[in-house]
């Protein structure tokens, strides 16, 4: 199958294999994609219950009696996940409802203690949103509607047997209660690439604020994809499927891609499309059957007649909106009209809080902005996306860089210098003014310099004489035999400027 990336990802070209060969078939498909996404919220506590939760706390150790829904319990509403549950709201631009309430959604599930799941159904407290993201190549935001937010406890965790023996399941609670907000978008998303830039903007968005730690390989941010595909634009949606067990940007990707090719392969060959969720399967890099889809009804869902429907107080919403943290557009914005940033360096530094946390503490070190923005997204972030850490362990701190990049901007190094010892910074975890003593890094001294070029030219006599027969472009040998001889420690300007110099005094 191969997907037509050249327009924005909007059509799906089969191409199937017979007799040897590959032809392209003369029908097209519009994928149509709506992600579920549940996110975990920063609390000390459970939705419904004071049990803590600490990831990886030894099994069955943090579920008290709300948890386990032992007889007679009755579940309370934690004030600070309806907090963080509004302003997420608030960031996504929502409609934050006046009246909210709570329902039980049925399923049996070892991980399920209660037999139900709380949840919210038909009131949730958040409806009519919006995500924005500017695709590569493009003016203009693409924005993805918010269907609705709604709060739920989450369930526990199976563990499943590995090696010879009877196969067994054990059932951890410990994350069962954790309090999730489950973000659904409308089927917006037309290209696996959308999905990827709609997950990333939307966690940004809720790390800015702080509401959850973001974490897909811990768990704390989940994401279901529904899938379907049809022939054009304006034709009638397809049966749709789910997929599950997404934990990472690029399984979202992946798992996306193959099963609008599934699809448009079982559609090609005369069949139809079962309405199902499925799960990804990281390994063999396909989706395998989890079960028939279910709709609402199997859920059998009704109001929790434990949790009464409540009205959410407009000035608290006033409240939270008021004190919201500044959010990445707002941010990017700022950068462009404050530190005079391009739109696109803007852009870069603001994708993730804690990058842009490390830049202004740079920018306020160095006192050169624009200095600043390119040694972070190009040196910086080139080293942390290479070697896949987080810039909180990255070993060249802000106040580290900053500092070189003032002694850079004294005259006291060169920039070629200045590489050398970013360099040496992060793969010795040392200061800058302990490597420029180390590796006696030091600018040529201007004087030296007539010197050294006199020298390289006259050991260099056939290139020189290339350069005075009219060929310039062996003029860069020179330049690289001088930082050679000056261990990259010579102004190339000046290199440049003593050359012409004493090239002319040879014509």
């Amino acid at each position: 199958m191969l997907l037509d990336r050249e327009n924005s990802g909007d059509f799906l070209l089969a191409r199937h294999r017979l007799a040897g060969a590959w032809f392209i078939c003369m029908s097209t498909y519009v994928p149509v994609i709506g992600l579920e996404v549940h996110c975990q919220l920063k609390t000390h506590t459970k939705i419904f219950s004071p049990d803590p939760y600490l990831y990886g706390a030894p099994a069955n150790t943090q579920a008290g009696p709300v948890t386990l829904g032992l007889p007679g319990v009755l579940p309370t509403l934690n004030e600070e996940v309806l907090r963080l549950a509004i302003m997420a709201g608030l960031a996504l631009d929502c409609e934050i409802a006046e009246i909210t309430k709570f329902d039980r959604k049925h399923y049996f599930y070892p991980d399920l203690p209660k037999g139900y799941q709380i949840s919210q159904y038909d009131m949730p407290y958040a409806v009519n949103g919006a995500v924005r993201f500017l695709k590569k190549g493009q003016s203009e935001p693409v924005t993805i509607r918010v269907h609705r937010i709604h709060m739920e406890e989450d369930a526990g965790k199976l563990l499943h047997s590995q090696g010879g023996g009877d196969p067994v399941s054990y059932v951890d609670l410990n994350r069962a209660g954790v309090p999730l907000l489950e973000i659904v978008s409308e089927p917006d998303l037309r290209s696996s690439e959308d999905a990827y830039l709609y997950l990333q903007t939307l966690r940004n968005i809720l790390r800015y604020i702080d509401v959850t730690d973001g974490n897909m390989e811990e768990g704390s941010l989940r994401c279901d994809a529904n899938v379907s595909i049809r022939k054009g634009p304006d034709a009638p949606f397809g049966t749709r499927v789910e997929i599950k067990n997404l934990n990472s940007f690029k399984a979202v990707r992946a798992a996306i891609d193959y099963e609008i090719e599934r699809q448009a392969d079982v559609l090609d060959s005369g069949g139809k499309v079962i309405q199902s969720t499925v799960l990804w399967d990281a390994d063999r890099r396909v989706t395998r059957l989890m079960r028939t889809k279910e709709d609402a009804e199997d859920y059998r869902y009704f109001p929790d007649p434990d949790l009464t429907p409540f009205h959410i107080d407009r000035k608290v919403v006033r409240d939270i909106e008021k004190n919201m943290p500044e959010l990445p557009d707002a941010k990017r914005d700022r950068y462009m009209r404050d530190y005079n940033l391009p739109e696109y360096d803007a852009t870069v530094l603001t994708r993730e809080k804690e990058v842009a946390h490390y830049f202004e503490s740079v920018c306020e070190i160095c006192g050169d902005a624009k200095k600043a923005s390119n040694w972070v997204k190009d040196e910086v972030l080139g080293v942390i996306n290479k070697e896949d850490i987080s810039i909180e362990h990255f070993k060249v701190t802000a106040d580290r860089l900053g500092e070189m990049i003032r002694i850079l901007n004294d005259g006291r190094i060169t920039s070629r210098m200045a590489k050398q010892i970013f360099e040496h910074m992060y793969a010795e975890d040392m200061d800058p003014q302990d490597v420029i003593e180390k590796y006696d890094y030091k600018p040529v001294d201007a004087s030296d310099l007539p010197a050294i070029v006199a020298k390289v030219i006259a050991d260099n006599p056939d290139p020189v004489q290339k350069i005075l027969n009219g060929n310039d472009r062996v003029k860069g040998f020179l330049v690289g035999q001088i930082m050679k001889a000056t261990r990259g420690q010579a102004p190339p300007d000046e290199v440049n400027r003593v050359i012409d110099e004493k090239l002319k005094e040879l014509q």
